[in-house]
């Protein structure tokens, strides 16, 4: 790694706009290649990950350890309190200024994460539609049942709900609202403001839901049920953990002793699982990835190399 460390200063100023983007499911490593890519190429990570914007939510979303961070600087964790709602569109306005703080220091902005839609947005592959709030929409659509919502989520925008978290009311009232107002989500593309390289991490499926497995009960013994009782401790509903999702949605069944114990783990694994399946769905369809093992350190520095100095 070591032949990596200083190539990229004295080719800093010919890369203004280019981007390293680290993606693929949750669980396959993608924290600690972006590290990698950053250390070797005098980078800096942003964040891309819709939970982990969040404080508190630390060991249900697998956010990154300072240890683990390596001395890496990273962006847009911990910047919104739990009991807010931080959009998509936050997250674009921050994730640009922290890429922008970068470039300006001459430094590799390395994005990793796995919500794709946040990616996508960020780097201008398609517009977010300024879409108000209907109230009385929302109203409507709350007496709704999920199954109920995604039904009607499928038939305005099949696209969208191949990749959205079938479960999460919140989430599916909006883009039901956005759907209506638009009469459809078109893809709507802005104009590319970064030079990308975009690289995909995965694991045969086996192996990576053993893996799934595995992080799930090694979690659930260091602190992350302690974690979600803090959190409604100081405040957080449980409502509110329903739109959180995955971890935080089970385990505030199991605190409210809807779900044994192990009810709660048998569900959420097959609930993250599923969310894995949709990431892959999502980043499938994205042809400019190249795809490496999470092994392939060095292959993927030579391609990152290559990429920085064109």
């Amino acid at each position: 790694m070591h032949l990596f460390l200083h190539f990229y200063d004295s080719i800093a100023t010919t890369m203004k706009k280019k981007v390293v983007v680290v993606v693929g499911s949750t669980a396959v490593g993608k924290s600690d290649i972006a590290v990698a890519i950053a250390t070797a190429c005098n980078g800096e990570v942003v964040s891309a990950d819709s939970r982990q914007v969040y404080t508190g939510l630390d060991i249900g979303t697998g956010k990154i350890t300072p240890k683990e961070m390596r001395g890496i600087p990273h962006h847009l964790l911990d910047v919104a309190d739990a009991k807010d709602v931080f959009t998509a569109h936050d997250f674009v306005v921050h994730g640009r200024i922290a890429i922008n703080d970068i470039v300006n220091r001459n430094k590799l902005p390395v994005i990793a994460g796995g919500t794709g839609f946040y990616i996508d947005a960020l780097l201008g592959v398609v517009s977010l539609p300024e879409v108000p709030e209907n109230l009385s929409l929302r109203k409507e659509l709350s007496q709704l049942s999920t199954e109920e919502l995604y039904s009607k989520l499928e038939t305005l925008d099949s696209e969208r709900a191949k990749t959205i978290d079938a479960k999460n009311k919140v989430r599916l009232v909006r883009a039901i609202e956005i759907a209506m107002f638009l009469g459809g989500v078109p893809p709507l593309k802005e104009q590319e403001i970064f030079d990308v390289l975009y690289v995909g991490i995965s694991l045969p499926s086996e192996l990576l839901y053993e893996k799934i497995k595995n992080r799930l009960k090694a979690r659930a013994e260091n602190g992350m049920i302690e974690e979600v009782k803090n959190l409604h401790k100081r405040g957080l509903s449980y409502e509110r953990m329903e739109s959180l999702g995955l971890e935080y949605r089970y385990i505030a069944r199991f605190l409210k002793k809807e779900l044994s114990y192990e009810k709660m783990m048998f569900e959420l694994e097959k609930e993250i699982v599923k969310y894995a399946k949709r990431q892959k769905t999502w980043f499938k369809k994205n042809i400019d990835i190249q795809w490496f093992e999470p092994t392939e350190v060095e292959k993927i520095l030579t391609e990152v190399q290559r990429f920085v100095q064109n």
